[in-house]
């Protein structure tokens, strides 16, 4: 029997149980990739991060990400968590790490307290904004169990967009995101016309408020009925909602996971840049657990 240690960490909050769960292991070499899908279903969180030595020395390491069902290119809450629990492990350098991932090279900016000690990460997406198709108002609404009308369509029709990973994007009406509940049927019907999608239909929507963006994430078809944070998607919004206007910067707070009892902080800028839309997402962690799992 062969032991791997393991950190949970609640990402993108400042107080322990809010935030988004994530397990770490951060020394998964020797896991097939079999094992890897199966520790992340035994946690049963929304992403498990597995890190392993980097292929170019000049990187900290190679981070595998899993959720419940098959394993994502890139995600956000993975990386600041995992970015959080290597600096608690010294394995930073002068508070930069860089991850390895299939979707390219995550940067990791490390956040400490006065005294030195991490307190969460800003990490930056791997890939400029990029669209794909979009989506009509009435698939987004049966989905998310709500009426034609309450998807809002000034700024931009529901569309699928990425900065490493895809999202189907939809604003909303206030309420109505406050009253959404997916519809599994829905969510099937979806994808099967989209085979583009590759059988996932992560839908995140938002709202917005005076002083911040709600949002939340809906990926049924993934084990994920509901997201509290959602630091890949919650980027490529900062980017999505920076396209439609003239500026060559924009700063958002993004508040998600409210309506689940596990309030989410996220800071999102957009840049625009000589090779097209970029965006930093951060925010804190708090360490929750730490253990070792027999394989």
């Amino acid at each position: 029997m062969r032991h791997y240690r393991f950190a949970t960490v609640d990402v993108f909050t400042e107080r322990r149980f809010g935030g988004n769960q994530l397990a770490v292991l951060p020394d998964a070499q020797g896991l097939s990739d079999e094992e890897m899908q199966a520790i992340a279903a035994e946690f049963n969180f929304s992403e498990t991060a597995f890190v392993l030595p980097a292929s170019d020395p000049a990187h900290s390491a190679r981070v595998r990400i899993f959720h419940r069902t098959g394993e994502l290119p890139f995600a956000g809450h993975p990386n600041v968590g995992t970015g959080f629990v290597l600096a608690r492990e010294g394995r930073d350098a002068d508070g930069v790490l860089r991850f390895e991932e299939l979707a390219g090279i995550i940067d990791v900016q490390v956040a400490r307290d006065r005294n030195g000690a991490p307190t969460g990460a800003t990490i930056t997406a791997p890939q400029a904004l990029a669209f794909a198709a979009e989506v009509p108002a009435p698939t987004i609404a049966a989905c998310a169990g709500l009426a034609p009308n309450d998807i809002v369509t000034k700024r931009h029709h529901p569309i699928v967009a990425s900065m490493g990973t895809p999202f189907v994007f939809a604003e909303v009406t206030p309420d109505a995101l406050s009253r959404a509940t997916p519809d599994l049927s829905a969510f099937r019907r979806a994808v099967a016309k989209r085979p583009e999608l590759e059988g996932r239909f992560p839908l995140h929507l938002y709202a917005r408020m005076v002083d911040c963006v709600r949002t939340r994430m809906f990926a049924p078809l993934d084990g994920t009925f509901e997201d509290p944070a959602t630091g890949s998607a919650n980027a490529t919004l900062g980017g999505l909602l920076l396209s439609h206007t003239n500026d060559e910067q924009a700063a958002f707070t993004v508040l998600q996971g409210v309506e689940m009892g596990r309030p989410s902080r996220l800071d999102v800028i957009a840049r625009r840049t000589p090779d097209g839309i970029r965006a930093t997402v951060g925010g804190g962690c708090v360490a929750v657990t730490a253990g070792e799992i027999n394989v």
